[in-house]
């Protein structure tokens, strides 16, 4: 999970940026507010991810980057044994509260999704929902789904595609508060090519269909008012800029939310576009 980036480079940009340094502020963000309030409204995504994998009770399922615990809730719902990590330990609090609440047992560990603390092949199924895409060394984290995946094993992916109303979400915020220098955008994990380019020479297949996920808020100024107070990137980029740049952040959103919104009374009803993944290792 991330700071924005808007960079829509394909290969690896030849000077590197700070990835320590990024990943570290990333980490304050994503551990400011409270994600869950947001998270927990896109339960169906975990959902039909479980689906579209096709998983099987007994499975043996990691969820990388795992925030609150949607898709971990629904692979145990599945009655799956499953292990949900995150780099945020208050995540995993709000996820591990979930399961208690429903009495589905599962494993909940603090990880880097680059540096997963799990022998290769661990896993029958690897998944993650709008997290594994922020890292800030995409080829790194990709390499280490892989790793962990069991050889015809499966890894699932919810992806922001950069069209969506998130990915021009984040590239609002960007413009407002730019991201470091030559830093990618998480964004291209919604892109097909991007994949293949991450994970072609190590499976046997790739399988992306774009989805949408609808946002529904009782106005786009609630919805707005939920992202800056919860939602770690838009809560803490508000808070590094000043009033009237605050001010103009606002009606950008406003702005956006306006060119995405179908509901047509005052509500608000905002498809966004992302990608369902299935890789076979």
């Amino acid at each position: 999970m991330a700071d924005a980036a808007v960079t829509i480079n394909h290969e690896p940009p030849s000077v590197q940026p700070d990835l320590s340094a990024i990943k570290a502020r990333q980490q304050g963000a994503w551990s400011s507010g409270d994600y869950a309030v947001v998270g927990t409204t896109l339960q169906i995504v975990g959902e039909e991810l479980c689906e579209a994998i096709d998983l099987h009770a007994g499975q043996r399922v990691l969820d990388v980057a795992a925030g609150n615990g949607n898709v971990s809730l629904a692979a145990a719902r599945r009655w799956c044994d499953v292990v949900a990590t995150d780099y945020v330990p208050a995540l995993l609090d709000r996820a591990r509260e979930r399961a208690q609440a429903e009495r589905l047992p599962m494993t909940f560990q603090e990880a880097d999704a680059e540096a997963l603390p799990f022998e290769d092949g661990s896993f029958d199924v690897v998944v993650s929902t709008f997290g594994v895409m922020f890292t800030p060394d995409q080829e790194r984290a990709a390499s280490e789904l892989l790793r962990v995946c069991r050889k015809g094993g499966k890894i699932g992916l919810a992806n922001w595609t950069p069209e969506g109303y998130i990915g021009q979400l984040f590239k609002t915020i960007g413009r407002h508060m730019p991201p470091p220098a030559r830093m990618r955008s998480p964004s291209l994990w919604g892109k097909r090519d991007h994949l293949d380019h991450l994970f072609g020479d190590g499976v046997t297949s790739i399988q992306a269909r774009r989805k949408h996920f609808v946002f529904r808020y009782r106005s786009p100024e609630h919805c707005v008012e939920v992202f800056k107070t919860f939602y770690g990137p838009v809560l803490k980029t508000f808070a590094a800029l000043q009033p009237e740049a605050q001010a103009a952040l606002h009606k950008d959103l406003l702005w956006l939310i306006a060119e995405f919104n179908r509901s047509g009374d005052g509500t608000m009803v905002v498809p966004s576009e992302y990608l369902e993944v299935v890789i076979t290792r």
